[in-house]
């Protein structure tokens, strides 16, 4: 991740929140890696806003209980990209268009989940 971030430079970080998966193992694993990614972007100093799966739906498909395949292809047409992205890819793409859709609103009326050096805010 402090590769990525030093290659792309990003000014901030999207990542969606934890869900309870089914499966246990699968749920801490996510945990971990999601918590790495997080400490990668706040050692790096970036503000990392944290986005609900159903917002990133919600804003990018239009419906909070889309499929992935609807993400997929939404990404896709709203990328422009020549082919549709793996699901993964998909809904790291989407996290990116839903902080873009809506973090100007948040900023102007204040609220959201944002974290800067650690703490959410």
């Amino acid at each position: 991740m402090e590769e990525v971030i030093e290659q792309c430079k990003p000014d901030c970080v999207a990542i969606e929140k934890v869900f309870l998966n089914t499966n246990p193992q699968s749920t801490l694993l996510l945990g971990q890696a999601r918590g790495a990614a997080i400490s990668a972007a706040v050692i790096k100093n970036l503000d990392v806003y944290e986005y609900t799966a159903l917002q990133v739906k919600k804003s990018v498909v239009g419906m909070g209980h889309a499929s992935k395949s609807q993400v997929q292809v939404m990404v896709q047409k709203l990328l422009n990209l020549p082919s549709i992205p793996s699901t993964d890819s998909a809904d790291a793409l989407a996290c990116g268009i839903c902080h873009a859709n809506i973090s100007g609103s948040l900023a102007k009326f204040g609220t959201g989940n944002r974290m800067k050096s650690g703490r959410i805010i």
